[in-house]
């Protein structure tokens, strides 16, 4: 029963990775549109996508990280 649990814990966990995965959709085709409009931000842009590329990624790495956690975790 406690292993079910856990492996129900680990799998509940791992939804927060489907949020970074959009936002980060979000983000670079945000970079795209802007990019677009107005090219001569190119490496401006790109900056900030990366900074909020990384910030969402680290979301995801958290939310992995509770995943192994429950299933690893004594």
């Amino acid at each position: 029963m406690f292993e079910a649990a856990k492996v129900l814990g680990a799998g509940l966990a791992t939804i927060s990775v489907a949020g970074p995965g959009i936002g980060i959709g979000l983000i670079f085709s945000s970079l795209i549109a802007s990019y677009s409009r107005t090219p001569e931000l190119g490496n401006q842009l790109f900056t900030y996508t990366i900074l909020g590329f990384a910030l969402c990624e680290a979301t995801a790495f958290f939310g992995l990280m509770l995943a192994f956690l429950i299933l690893y975790g004594s």
